[in-house]
């Protein structure tokens, strides 16, 4: 699969760019500021329906515009599709393919598959447990585009039972139709919490074993790497689940877990008024040797455990058999040779990479491709 054209119209800084690419590398070189991150970035979005660098969609909307709009030709296996999102601060996106109108922006997901390296995964290792715990989301929907839906209704419930929580907890004594209720949404939470926590179980299965393999490829020197799904079911998930040559996640024994474990927190999450139980309270550990990355790692170890994250990801869509666009956000700069050439190499065999770098000689030489020039709110292909 790779992108055919792209066109934005008020998006970030552009307030209109049209490039047409081709499979293998495409290079966009500009000094910072120039806005080209800003166009793999709306690349980025298509496939996703998210920013990796912004948590909201205001951003990426040019100022003083009222909408921007997204348009991207994706060629998979011969047959050609259009996407086009338009997104508007405070109101619903609106999303297209070939011109007809989708009743939900993620209809277009899994038109385009992604897999993007950028500064910002330094997070991955350093950050909260909320950014690891959407990696995986991100992954999953990425793997399976129907874990959008998933996901969302899972937020949804989430969102419902924290406020009766919050209510119920906040008035002295619970009545029985709050508790009736309460064990209502329990059942959803369940439900949903089951069908996330399974795939991020199986997600997690796969990605161990490449990731350490990745992690060893980058860093030879260091300690080995490993993950490791942490559960709020505690030890009542099966230790089967979750790990490399274990089973498959057993979807209808997750969620009786979860209603038991939900059972036995019900007073604390009514003292607390907050949901206690699921898979938004789940953590992916990270673990260099014998401790965990985050505050053992140093900078280059940790640099070297995102890359390979980002590696076995990749690694594990093409065992599904997809071959998703590669997009290199201005990584190379931050990566020593041996990094750097590690990623070429991964890279270099994929249908489409991008690539953006301030300076040419950032990029190795194996990615050379189709050159863009991108200065003064001009984009021009260097012959």
């Amino acid at each position: 699969m790779y992108v055919r054209h792209l066109q934005v119209t008020d998006f970030r800084s552009w307030a209109q760019a049209d490039l047409a690419f081709e499979p293998g590398p495409s290079v966009l070189v500009g000094a910072n500021g120039q806005g080209k991150t800003n166009l793999v970035e709306a690349i980025g979005y298509v496939a996703t329906l998210s920013s990796h660098r912004v948590a909201t969609d205001a951003p990426l909307i040019r100022q003083g515009a009222q909408r921007a709009v997204v348009r991207t030709a994706v060629v998979n296996e011969g047959r050609e599709l259009l996407v086009e999102l338009e997104i508007t601060a405070g109101k619903a996106n609106r999303a297209r393919i070939n011109r007809a109108q989708m009743p939900r922006p993620r209809e277009v997901l899994g038109i385009i598959r992604t897999v993007l390296f950028a500064p910002e995964d330094l997070a991955l290792v350093r950050g909260d447990p909320g950014e690891r715990r959407r990696f995986m989301d991100d992954a999953l929907v990425t793997r399976m585009p129907r874990m959008a839906g998933v996901r969302a209704d899972y937020e949804k419930v989430l969102r419902q039972r924290g406020a009766l929580l919050k209510s119920a907890g906040g008035r002295r004594g619970s009545s029985s139709a709050d508790l009736s209720t309460l064990e209502v949404w329990d059942g959803h939470l369940a439900k949903h919490g089951a069908a996330l926590l399974g795939a991020r179980l199986d997600l997690v299965a796969d990605l161990g074993p490449r990731l350490t393999a990745a992690y060893a490829g980058v860093a030879p020197e260091s300690r080995p790497a490993t993950i490791k799904y942490k559960s709020s079911l505690g030890d009542a998930l099966p230790p089967e689940f979750g790990v490399p040559d274990g089973k498959r996640a057993d979807l209808e024994l997750l969620e009786v877990l979860l209603l038991q474990r939900l059972s036995e927190m019900r007073q604390q999450e009514l003292d607390r008024g907050v949901c206690l139980v699921g898979p938004h309270r789940d953590e992916l550990e990270l673990v260099l040797g014998d401790h965990p990355a985050k505050g053992y790692a140093s900078h280059g170890e940790s640099w070297s455990f995102a890359l390979a994250l980002r590696l076995a990801s990749c690694e594990v869509l093409r065992a599904d058999g997809i071959e998703p666009v590669l997009i290199l956000d201005d990584v190379f700069a931050e990566l020593d040779r041996r990094r750097r050439t590690c990623l070429a190499e991964m890279a270099v065999g994929a249908e489409q990479v991008f690539v953006t770098a301030a300076v040419e000689e950032d990029v190795p030489r194996e990615l050379t491709g189709a050159k863009y020039r991108v200065a003064g709110g001009e984009i021009t292909r260097a012959e």
